[in-house]
């Protein structure tokens, strides 16, 4: 009887995960409510009781949901679903990166039917077509904490949009629970091409870097950033298109260098996360790293600018705008 109960099981797990690659919110929906408590009993073990523990099992979900077309054994979602939390609750107490950036997801094997590399592809635009479709103060804590490679933590989020830590959880939830509602509401509408777009923006970084190192960068943005510019320290102002020139030249005058390593880009957001690059006689002149994270106006173009490092500042003259 239990045999026949959890052959069953199996089975429908089957038929709801079939039916979540082939685009279908509610039954994913239905496989997450099937799992959640086992979902939930693997975070408490890890982590202990506490906010955490319903925090991790909303971001598996979040991840399930952009990864649910990796999954090779549909009977066996239960057990993917449970190792996802379990990933995520062991980065966390390692103070890793608990998910995933987009980039790094994993894509079928090359030896897969193209069918299901569009529905890969298909799957992921769907889902930026649906996070545009969030309010501006729910997309910037969702986009980071699933997309970015380094501006996931609570804390850091909470630094990015100027809002205490606990906004910066109820915010997200916020933003969990309306992506279900807007994915549904975008199910028929055109997706657009997000892979394209991300090698758009990161040509786009890697020529603003170029155009900064050889004195230009004030050139570019007059020609491709909003005339209405300005620097934000969480939702701030602290400058505009001269503070930004002034302290991208001074770093340059200083041997700094930034490389991109990842970029985030939808149509009213972009991050671009790059490594700063210190001169060998002053290695501690910048901390290791920072995020542009850019709204984009209606046209496009970057209008308000938040620079995000690992670590505080003392004034805004010795932030890099890169």
């Amino acid at each position: 009887m239990s045999w026949n109960a959890g052959e069953a099981g199996r089975i429908e797990d089957a038929v709801l995960t079939r039916a979540a690659q082939a685009g279908e919110t509610a039954a994913l929906g239905l496989l997450l409510e099937r799992h959640r408590a086992g979902m939930r009993a693997v975070a408490l073990s890890i982590l202990g009781p506490g906010p955490d523990v319903d925090d991790m099992v909303q971001d598996a979900a979040v991840t399930a949901l952009r990864r649910v077309g990796d999954v090779r054994d549909p009977a066996a979602v239960g057990a993917w679903l449970r190792m996802i939390v379990r990933n995520a609750s062991r980065s966390l107490l390692r103070s890793s990166v608990p998910s995933q950036p987009i980039d790094g997801l994993h894509v079928p094997s090359t030896d897969a039917g193209p069918e299901q590399w569009l529905e890969h592809h298909t799957m992921r635009n769907w889902i930026w077509e649906a996070i545009e479709g969030l309010s501006p103060a729910l997309r910037l804590p969702l986009v980071l904490r699933h997309f970015s490679t380094g501006v996931t933590s609570y804390e850091r989020i909470a630094d990015a949009c100027g809002v205490p830590v606990g906004t910066v959880r109820s915010r997200l939830n916020q933003g969990r629970a309306k992506l279900a509602t807007a994915l549904a509401a975008t199910a028929d509408a055109p997706h657009g091409d997000t892979a394209q777009r991300i090698r758009a923006s990161r040509v786009e970084a890697r020529e603003t870097l170029a155009a900064a190192e050889s004195g230009r960068f004030g050139a570019l943005m007059t020609e491709r950033w909003s005339p209405e510019i300005a620097l934000l320290r969480g939702n701030d102002p602290v400058g505009g298109r001269s503070v930004l020139v002034r302290g991208m030249d001074g770093d340059l005058e200083a041997g700094v260098r930034q490389r991109l390593v990842h970029a985030v880009a939808g149509r009213s957001l972009v991050v671009w996360e790059m490594e700063l690059l210190n001169p060998a006689d002053n290695p501690g002149h910048c901390p290791p790293s920072v995020a542009w994270l850019m709204t984009l106006d209606d046209a496009g173009r970057p209008h308000r600018l938040r620079l995000l490092h690992p670590r505080p500042v003392q004034a805004i003259q010795q932030l890099t705008p890169m």
